[in-house]
């Protein structure tokens, strides 16, 4: 069975060349191969590194204690760019990844429309048509996509003053301003959810597997996708297995239980 994880995974493997190898153990499901999670780590360390020299560049005084991390305040200005664009760089090539898994759909219009439930955490379970990724994580991705099209576009006006003009420039940095503050307040966003909110989330980006609890848990449409599996069906078995073992032998319940 060909599932989404294979997928998203099979052609930049070859095109990286297979790096590294993910260890799929019993009761887990391979969420993203080795060199997925390694581009989209580039892109957060990246894009952490042009931030910061950014908020350096941005108000020396406030973040005074920025430019001596990279060697002084010339030397901030000197590699933010080249940061940037690196950032762009993998980018680019997590958007190859991802981007037929996040084309927009009438499931994601749905689920946008149950985002509240989500955010209160009132339903546990994700609606069986939640997929490979939400819609909340969608429009993560596009905001992230076309706030990094702006990004480059106002950080390359702002690297040629000469060439564009004063105007061009002055509308550059707030917009320029504007892309970075997007992308921190999704990133920041990003990093909760993927950890605090939905435990078992970051070791698919360290390990590249979540158990199957988790899989049929967050993403049931994908669960059944990748297994041939009902998910409910195999959630109510878990949650009635827990149910029928004594307390010293039940530990921890089934996510969503």
């Amino acid at each position: 069975m060909s599932t989404s994880a294979e997928r998203l995974g099979g052609a930049p493997r070859r095109e990286f060349g297979g790096l590294g190898r993910t260890e799929v153990h019993e009761g887990e499901l391979e969420r993203h191969p080795s060199n997925v999670r390694f581009v989209h780590w580039m892109v957060a360390l990246t894009f952490t590194l042009a931030l910061l020299t950014g908020f350096a560049i941005y108000s020396a005084w406030l973040f005074h204690w920025i430019a001596p991390l990279f060697g002084g305040g010339p030397t901030t200005r000197l590699l933010h760019p080249w940061f940037s664009l690196a950032f762009i760089l993998f980018l680019f090539v997590e958007i190859k990844h991802w981007l037929s898994a996040m084309s927009w759909t009438d499931s994601d219009r749905k689920w946008m429309k149950q985002m509240k439930q989500y955010v209160s955490n009132e339903e546990k379970r994700s609606p069986e048509y939640v997929g490979f990724f939400n819609g909340g994580q969608k429009l993560y991705f596009w905001v992230t996509v076309y706030s990094g099209i702006l990004f480059l576009l106002t950080g390359i006006i702002m690297w040629f003053p000469e060439v564009f003009g004063r105007v061009l420039v002055a509308v550059s940095y707030v917009l320029h301003d504007i892309a970075a503050l997007a992308m921190l307040a999704g990133f920041i966003l990003h990093v909760y959810l993927s950890t605090v909110f939905e435990p078992g989330t970051f070791r698919s980006m360290t390990r590249g597997t979540v158990t199957r609890e988790w899989a049929w848990t967050h993403h049931p449409a994908w669960y059944k996708e990748a297994t041939g599996r009902d998910p409910r069906h195999d959630y109510e078995t878990a949650s009635r297995e827990t149910a029928s073992r004594g307390p010293a032998e039940r530990g921890p319940a089934p996510p969503g239980a």
